[in-house]
């Protein structure tokens, strides 16, 4: 047997396992989505088998019950302008920081390359939060989703940002650019892939996120959809239909987002890391 002919059958193997190892996976992805049609007496078996009856009411009831509009708008809210003002800090802080080969700009970028190393002090932010009159608002959980994901956004912008000759901000300045122009005009459309990826990947982590907005808000009115299936937990805890159909309606924009997006993120991983 030749080297390439064992070669090949390894990598069936590894595929094969690999192809296993998925579907444990989507084994409970599988019985939360079967679950969430099926009657409170039929989902206690946690099976794969597909519902006797399709309760598609389970959906409008959650819906109306769990107040997910309400939920929903404030995720969409709180995800959308964090994201927001994340790409437009960190992009604009990179671009300085990869432009200027200064000992403060290289201390800097270790300053904010720790962000993904150190863990949030949730007491310590808690405290600075409440000594600026934001606690329990929703401008609380924005401005620190924004800077929480600063760290990971700046190493990508910083590393795609490099790769763009300095000759062509040499030559916006000869013809009387700004620096300000210079960004926006030259390097803003340049860095779109690593803005997509930025984007996608903060709506992941913000959307799923449920520990910030459990500390940071204090009205129910103000809770995210994450948090809502914990709330809604509370309620029904003995029908895990509606606790199912909870948790697929609140996972699925994610599961839709990076369906769509997922060419933006390796791109834009890719750019931004490999080429940095």
């Amino acid at each position: 047997m030749g080297f390439t002919r064992k070669l090949a059958i390894r990598n069936y193997i590894v595929e094969g396992l690999l192809l296993l190892a998925s579907l444990l996976i989507l084994l409970p992805v599988l019985i939360m989505i079967f679950g969430s049609f099926k009657t409170s007496a039929e989902v206690l078996d946690f099976s794969i088998k597909l519902p006797e009856k399709w309760m598609f009411s389970n959906y409008v009831r959650v819906f109306e019950e769990g107040g997910l509009a309400r939920s929903f708008w404030n995720s969409v809210l709180i995800t959308g302008v964090s994201s927001i003002i994340n790409i437009a800090a960190s992009s604009a802080a990179s671009f300085i920081l990869a432009r200027r080969e200064t000992k403060l700009a290289n201390s800097l970028y270790m300053f904010f390359f720790m962000g993904l190393i150190a863990p949030m002090s949730t007491i310590t932010t808690i405290r600075i939060v409440q000594a600026l009159g934001f606690y329990g608002s929703i401008t609380s959980v924005i401005l620190i989703y924004a800077s929480l994901n600063t760290a990971f956004s700046v190493f990508l912008y910083s590393g795609f940002i490099k790769t763009i000759p300095k000759a062509l901000d040499e030559v916006a300045f000869l013809e009387g650019a700004s620096v300000l122009g210079v960004f926006f005009r030259i390097v803003t459309p340049l860095i779109l892939p690593v803005n997509a990826t930025v984007a996608i990947m903060v709506f992941m982590s913000v959307w799923n996120d449920i520990t910030i907005p459990l500390y940071f808000l204090t009205d129910s009115s103000t809770w995210t959809m994450p948090l809502s299936i914990y709330n809604f937990y509370g309620k029904y805890s003995r029908e895990w239909n509606l606790i199912f159909a909870n948790l697929v309606l609140t996972s699925l924009p994610v599961f839709i987002l990076y369906l769509f997006g997922q060419k933006y993120i390796v791109s834009g991983l890719t750019a931004g890391a490999v080429k940095g």
